[in-house]
C-alpha cells in the first residue's frame, strides 16, 4: 500500500533529520576554539571544556543512534524517546535559566525544530502500529 510506504519514509525522515541535528555538536570534541564558535562561550578552563567536550561526544553518540534508527525499524520507537528526552530537557533548562546569548538561541531553535520532527514522527509510528 503506498499510504504505508509514506508512512514508513515519513518516519525515518524524522529520525534521520533529528540525527544530523544531534550529530552538529559533535565538531566541538576538535577543541575549545571550536566549542567557544558553537555555544558564544570562552572556554579556557581546562573542566570546562573537558565537560563541553564529553558533551559532544554524547551527542554524537545519540545522533548516531537516531541515524541507525531511522533505518532499522526495531529502534525507532526507543530512537524516539530518546531524542525526546534530549531535546525537551535542554528546551526547559534553557527557559527556566533563560538569558542565554545568541548562539545558543540557535541551538534552543534546533531543538525545538526537532521536537516537531520526533512529535510528528513518533506520532506518525504510534499510528502506524496501530494499523498494523
Amino acid at each position: 500500500m503506498p499510504g504505508i510506504d509514506a508512512m514508513r519514509y515519513f518516519i525515518a525522515a524524522t529520525l534521520l533529520l533529528t540525527g544530523i541535528i544531534h550529530l552538529l555538536p559533535l565538531s566541538g570534541v576538535a577543541g575549545p576554539e571550536r566549542l567557544s564558535a558553537l555555544y558564544g562561550i570562552p572556554v579556557a578552563e581546562p573542566n570546562l571544556e573537558i565537560l563541553l567536550r564529553h558533551r559532544a561526544v554524547l551527542f554524537g553518540l545519540l545522533g548516531a543512534f537516531l541515524v541507525y534508527a531511522a533505518f532499522c525499524p526495531q529502534y525507532q520507537a526507543i530512537g524516539f524517546v530518546a531524542g525526546l528526552a534530549s531535546v525537551v530537557s535542554f528546551v526547559l533548562l534553557a527557559v527556566a535559566v533563560g538569558g542565554y546569548n545568541a548562539p545558543l538561541a540557535r541551538v534552543v531553535f534546533a531543538d525545538m525544530l526537532a521536537l516537531v520532527l520526533l512529535v510528528a514522527g513518533g506520532a506518525a509510528l504510534l499510528l502506524s502500529r496501530r494499523g498494523a
